[in-house]
């Protein structure tokens, strides 16, 4: 079997951590890494500040084939992720003067000096150039720099794709029946035995039905063996019916 691909997500920012500010990266990440057969494996989120940056990112670079940093790399003071990640490489900041010209032509007669720090980038740091004219990201090691703003990370992080080390897709199955999740758990406990190949996951929830409560459950089927993935979700499907649950 193919060694897997494997990756960790390091948030950055005060603003997520004081809950001013919902991350959204993360699930959009987690879902295009699926897609290219690499493995989510750990997610931190720290503060800005130069220590607690260097240290989670390095942590998580010794562990996974990539890790995914967001946040922290535009132009105001607490923009500082350039500054910590170069600190935990030990290189300096350096500017790249192709990034500076494309800025300087992007922004025009509103540049500010300010607006050249995203221009700066860890020394040896690979740029991740992209089709918009804004600041690109960057790739040191395997440690990759992308933006924090939702709309500028997606698509600094759809340009590196294409250079990242790709495993084996997983293939998915949901299904999603009237059963609380309870009456399924020893079932599904013997189903995940038979079935060693595939990772069964079952998550609850209710919805209201014509002013009534109801409970269900969907059961994730997720494996690198798609008739694996089949038979365990046919199988999944029988013991929900057999059960008393109805099949949404």
């Amino acid at each position: 079997m193919a060694e897997k691909v494997t990756a960790g997500i390091v948030v950055i920012g005060n603003e997520v951590l004081s809950g001013r500010t919902a991350d959204v990266n993360i699930p959009f990440i987690a879902r295009r890494l699926t897609d290219v057969g690499i493995e989510l494996r750990e997610v931190r989120v720290v503060q800005d500040d130069e220590a607690a940056i260097a240290e989670a990112v390095l942590a998580l670079a010794g562990k996974f084939t990539y890790v995914f940093t967001t946040g922290g790399i535009g132009p105001t003071h607490d923009d500082i992720t350039m500054a910590a990640i170069a600190k935990a490489f030990g290189v300096r900041v350096v500017r790249d003067p192709v990034v500076e010209d494309r800025l300087r032509g992007y922004y025009g007669n509103r540049l500010v000096p300010a607006s050249l720090r995203m221009a700066d980038f860890p020394e040896g740091a690979r740029v991740i150039y992209h089709d918009q004219g804004w600041a690109p990201g960057c790739m040191i090691e395997n440690v990759a720099i992308l933006a924090g703003s939702p709309v500028h990370m997606q698509v600094m992080f759809e340009a590196l794709i294409p250079l990242l080390q790709q495993g084996t897709p997983l293939h998915t199955k949901t299904i999603d029946a009237w059963l609380s999740e309870s009456r399924l758990a020893d079932d599904l406990r013997l189903l995940q035995t038979r079935f060693e190949t595939v990772e069964l996951g079952s998550y609850p929830y209710k919805s209201d039905v014509g002013g009534e409560a109801k409970f269900g459950t969907a059961v994730v089927i997720r494996g690198e063996d798609g008739k694996a993935v089949e038979d365990a979700a046919a199988a999944v499907s029988a013991m929900v019916v057999e059960l008393g649950g109805v099949l949404r």
